[in-house]
């Protein structure tokens, strides 16, 4: 199998607004997000890019739009990697949401948390998940089994596939911390994966290249370390 650097989109003009965006159209990146986005380019420098897939969503389009044309490459569009469909929740504020009661089950139970008129959160997990592997498995028989490749996507679909990663149920994904412009790394195995990279702000990505031999665990180094440094 191959390694996948999770990278969550740029900060986009809906972080921050206190409003829940999910799909809806005309959510783009923010200053900070352009900004973040160029720098992805330096971040990865060290790191052999064999391929890209993306959410459709605009925000997460413009994130890798400037390590594409760095490498050359073009983003394979992969739905299930889209943000969570918050039904009638879309658009509305936050601070209005914290009173629902589906908002505790969310925060404490989201295995069991379904959005009115939207999908389940472990609908998202099933769906992310299967994606995820499905391009891990094509892309390893393409370009071999020290193949790296990059899913751009959102924070809860990849809290909810790093869950899975880190064998943790779903009522554990809000324990995850993935920051707009972070990326996790998980290295896939035929036995089990490894989490290489977690909420990783900016360090060296270098340490996560070449993958180790099918079946082995990676050698004890700086390269497995947990980067979460919060918001």
């Amino acid at each position: 199998m191959a390694t996948v650097i999770l990278l969550r989109h740029a900060r986009s003009t809906a972080n921050g607004s206190g409003v829940l965006a999910g799909r809806q159209p005309g959510v783009r990146l923010a200053e900070r997000g352009e900004e973040q986005a160029a720098a992805l380019v330096a971040r990865l420098a060290g790191v052999p890019v064999d391929a890209v897939v993306t959410s459709p969503l605009e925000r997460c389009r413009q994130t890798l739009a400037p390590l594409l044309a760095d490498r050359g490459l073009q983003a394979a569009i992969e739905p299930e990697l889209a943000e969570v469909e918050y039904g009638e929740w879309t658009g509305r504020g936050l601070r209005e949401l914290v009173e629902e009661p589906l908002w505790q089950v969310v925060q404490q139970h989201p295995s069991a948390a379904v959005f009115p008129g939207g999908e389940g959160l472990a609908a998202v997990q099933a769906r992310a998940v299967a994606a995820i592997r499905a391009h891990d498995a094509r892309i390893a028989a393409e370009f071999g089994p020290r193949a790296v490749w990059v899913a751009c996507s959102h924070g809860d679909v990849i809290k909810a596939v790093l869950a899975d990663a880190l064998g943790v149920h779903l009522d554990g994904f809000q324990r995850i911390v993935v920051d707009p412009a972070s990326v996790s790394v998980v290295q896939y195995t035929e036995t089990r994966p490894f989490v290489l990279r977690v909420n990783d702000n900016g360090g060296d990505l270098s340490g996560v290249v070449p993958a180790p031999a099918h079946g082995q665990d990676p050698p004890s180094s700086d390269a497995v370390v947990g980067g979460t440094t919060g918001a």
